[in-house]
């Protein structure tokens, strides 16, 4: 069983992020504050639990949490001030939405920002020690699976239902044959191979990789 708290304090939120390894598609995070009484015996870290079991966790969280938030940072942001800050930008544009006001923040891994003078704590791993970490891993992972499937739809043959953006040989080699879109990151390494991309607009949404 995870632990609930990492400070003494009753509005403690644990926050997280999902996606920041991926070729394409946001960086989503979320922050939780869970009640007192709060436990579930399968809450763990997102990528410890099953799709199903994300899916059935996601609402008891969401209706048994005292308050959260979930954050979306899309692809032109991420290449403009890089992956990592996009990621603390998103858990803090979580944490300032929180009704009551946070009054310690556990932030899972070990970079983070200070946002609004709330002291804070960065603990390695600890989407798999906390229970707030882990729900907002749970959160973070389903919204941003979501958010996937329905792109999904519009260019199919990157198959991101399944690979939910992540860099799969097969999503490697469909940006290879087609190029890239309006969701993929510029900035990084599309293509094991690539030394330098230079960008071809077919479009205004569809890119093609030139001299890879």
């Amino acid at each position: 069983m995870l632990s609930l708290r990492f400070s003494d304090h009753l509005y403690e939120t644990g926050t997280d992020e999902a996606g920041r390894g991926c070729l394409a598609g946001p960086v989503t995070a979320a922050a939780v504050i869970l009640p007192e009484d709060f436990q579930h015996e399968f809450l763990n870290d997102s990528k410890q639990l099953t799709e199903k079991m994300r899916e059935h966790l996601r609402p008891i969280i969401m209706e048994k949490a005292l308050c959260y938030h979930l954050t979306n940072i899309e692809p032109e942001i991420i290449d403009e001030i890089n992956i990592l800050n996009a990621s603390i930008r998103a858990m803090q544009e979580c944490i300032v939405k929180l009704t009551p006001e946070p009054q310690y923040i556990i932030v899972d891994g070990n970079r983070f920002k200070p946002v609004n003078n709330i002291p804070y704590s960065c603990i390695i791993q600890g989407d798999a020690k906390y229970m707030s970490i882990a729900a907002a891993s749970i959160l973070a992972k389903t919204h941003r699976d979501d958010y996937m499937n329905k792109i999904h739809e519009e260019y199919p043959m990157y198959n991101w239902k399944s690979n939910k953006g992540y860099p799969t040989p097969e999503h490697r080699e469909a940006i290879r044959k087609y190029g890239i879109t309006k969701y993929h990151r510029k900035s990084f390494r599309l293509l094991p191979d690539q030394l330098e991309l230079e960008f071809d607009i077919v479009d205004d949404v569809h890119l093609r990789i030139v001299n890879p």
